[in-house]
Parts: C-alpha cells; sequence; structure tokens
C-alpha cells in the first residue's frame, strides 16, 4: 500500500508532499507555499481533505486532496487563539483545534463540502491547552492542559457541541505537563505523554478513567531538560513511541496484549530536536523529523521488540514541527 507523507515547515511556511513506497523510501511530489506559518496537520477520515492550523492570522487551512495525494488550497475558516494542535472526530464531521498560548479548544463544524466554517464552540480555560484527542469510540474528547497538570474530559454531541463528563478532569502528576495523546485500538486505554517531566502515563478507559502507569521515558542517567513532544501508537497496538527534544531520542516501548502494561525496549538516537514524528497505516513505518535539522528520517519498525531501523534521510522546509501520514 502505497502511503503520501505532509510534513510542514512553518520557518520556511511552507508544506512538503512526499510519496512514501512500498520499502519506505520517499520520492518528493509537492512543496506548497503556504500563507502563513503552517503547524499542526489532520487528514480528514475520509482522506479527501488535509486541515492545517496557521499563523500568525489564526485559521484553518483546507487543502483538497488530489488521487496522487498533490495538495490544492480549498478554503479557510478563523480560529480564535493560535493554532497548537488540530484534529477531527472520527466523522469528519468536526474539527478541533488547541491553543497553548490561547488556553482554550474550539469546534469548527465541516461543511457537506468538506470546507470548515466558523467555530461554533470554544472552550476556555485550560491553560497550556496542548491537544484534542478524541476516543475512537467517537463519544469523549481528552484535552490535555499542560500548565494545569489536568486532562479535561468532554461528551461529543452530535451537533459537535462538547459538555464536561460527569468526571470532568483526570489529574496528572504535579509538574508532568500533559501534552499529546494515542489510544489503543482495543478502546480500554489510552497513553499520554508528559512534557515537563519527559513520562508517559496510561490510562485505563471506562465510566471512570483511572491512571495505572505512569513510566519515565528518559535513559538512566539522563539528567538534562526534560523535554518531550509528540507519542503514536502502531496500529495492532503493538508498539508505542515518544520522542524528547532536548535527547534527540525517540523511546521504544512494547505494550502488553491487554494494552495496559508499557515496558521500554530500547532508545533511537534520532533528529535534532524532534518536534513530531508519525506511523503509516501498515505499522511497517515511522517518519520523524527534527525542527532544528531541517531533515526527517524514515525508520522500519523491525521484529518483535519495535525498534527502529533508519532507512533514508531527507532534507524538508525549515523548522519542520509536523508530520502526518495518509494511506492513498
Amino acid at each position: 500500500m502505497k502511503h503520501v507523507v505532509y510534513t510542514a515547515s512553518p520557518e520556511s511556511q511552507q508544506i512538503h508532499v512526499w510519496q512514501l513506497n512500498e520499502e519506505g523510501a520517499l520520492t518528493l511530489l509537492q512543496v506548497l507555499d503556504a500563507p502563513g506559518q503552517v503547524q499542526p496537520m489532520v487528514v480528514s477520515p475520509d482522506k479527501t481533505f488535509l486541515y492545517v492550523g496557521a499563523r500568525p492570522d489564526f485559521r484553518v487551512l483546507a487543502y483538497k486532496i488530489d488521487r496522487e495525494g498533490k495538495l490544492k488550497e480549498a478554503g479557510h475558516a478563523a480560529l480564535p487563539g493560535s493554532p497548537t494542535h488540530i484534529s477531527t472526530d472520527r466523522e469528519g464531521r468536526f474539527i478541533f483545534v488547541g491553543s497553548y498560548n490561547d488556553a482554550c479548544v474550539s469546534v469548527s463544524p465541516i461543511g457537506a463540502d468538506g470546507l470548515p466554517g466558523e467555530p461554533s464552540q470554544v472552550v476556555r480555560g485550560l491553560d497550556g491547552c496542548h491537544s484534542a484527542n478524541i476516543d475512537l469510540s467517537n463519544r469523549t474528547l481528552f484535552v490535555p492542559a499542560l500548565k494545569q497538570d489536568r486532562i479535561a474530559l468532554f461528551e461529543l454531541a452530535h451537533n459537535g457541541e462538547l459538555t464536561p463528563r460527569a468526571q470532568a478532569e483526570v489529574r496528572t502528576t504535579a509538574g508532568a505537563g500533559p501534552r499529546h495523546m494515542a489510544f489503543h485500538p482495543n478502546q480500554k486505554f489510552a497513553y499520554c505523554v508528559n512534557e515537563l517531566d519527559s513520562s508517559v502515563d496510561v490510562w485505563a478507559l471506562g465510566e471512570t478513567v483511572e491512571k495505572v502507569q505512569s513510566l519515565d521515558m528518559m535513559p538512566e542517567g539522563f539528567s538534562d531538560t526534560r523535554w518531550a513532544a509528540d507519542i503514536h501508537i502502531t496500529p495492532d497496538g503493538r508498539f508505542l513511541y515518544s520522542c524528547d527534544r532536548t535527547a534527540s531520542t525517540i523511546t521504544v516501548f512494547s505494550i502488553s496484549e491487554d494494552g495496559a502494561k508499557l515496558t521500554i525496549t530500547g532508545f533511537q538516537p534520532t533528529e535534532t530536536q524532534p518536534r513530531g514524528f508519525n506511523i503509516d497505516s501498515t505499522g511497517q513505518y515511522l517518519i520523524a523529523a527534527g525542527q532544528k535539522s531541517h531533515h526527517i528520517t524514515v525508520y522500519k519498525i523491525a521484529g518483535d521488540n519495535g525498534l527502529l531501523q533508519a532507512l533514508g534521510r531527507y532534507a524538508v522546509g525549515q523548522g519542520p514541527m509536523w508530520v502526518t501520514v495518509s494511506a492513498l
């Protein structure tokens, strides 16, 4: 199966479009000059649009994806704050945007034409809001508020309205700084990477959400500033990966069969200051971007322990921050 890889480079205001073949090699398809500093990106569930958060004119850009994976700008809509993270619900009806600087999460409807509308709801008071993560059941939105050491929990109504769950939040360890999340395919567990102490928490999902494990993701003896960034899981739920920007390292975890327990199996040196990475839909390849190296590296996910084998390195725009992968 062929995939398309999108990388966003805000310093050069560019989106690079790559084709990822079955051997893990990238071919450059397109370099798109964007109208602003492009950062977070997400592909619509039907794979027909790429939605991108841009600044300093805060808005979501909509790009139509053609058969090859190339992009054509199709529209845009305003946002209430600087976009830090962007996602959609599982049906592709709503866009969620978290804003770290403006301490809010917004909901924007997606029209029948695939284009975003003006925000229909803005939830404020989420200091350091770093992401908005809909669970696999498409019912609960998890919103980490990094500066408050909490993850706010919202129910998603059919009309896109967010209301606090009966259990309105969960608390992390003080000073952890919850940032990004990933969900196990069995829908029973979620994993959150904490930026400020470079740890990963395992959350059991049910009527109540409970933390069942917290694991230091750094190599033994690491004494520099902890600065974790991103987290992703393989589609089969066997391996989890997180990255730290100070160490320029990707931590490899194996996941227990039930999803409840993580075990570190290795550490992969990677591009300088890895702000973002992602995994293809087959779970064979991981692509990491170096915000300070201005390159991306493709890794093969190998063996029974999920360790990474570097396959190729490619120059991209300046300051790449986001990697999104879509199957053709």
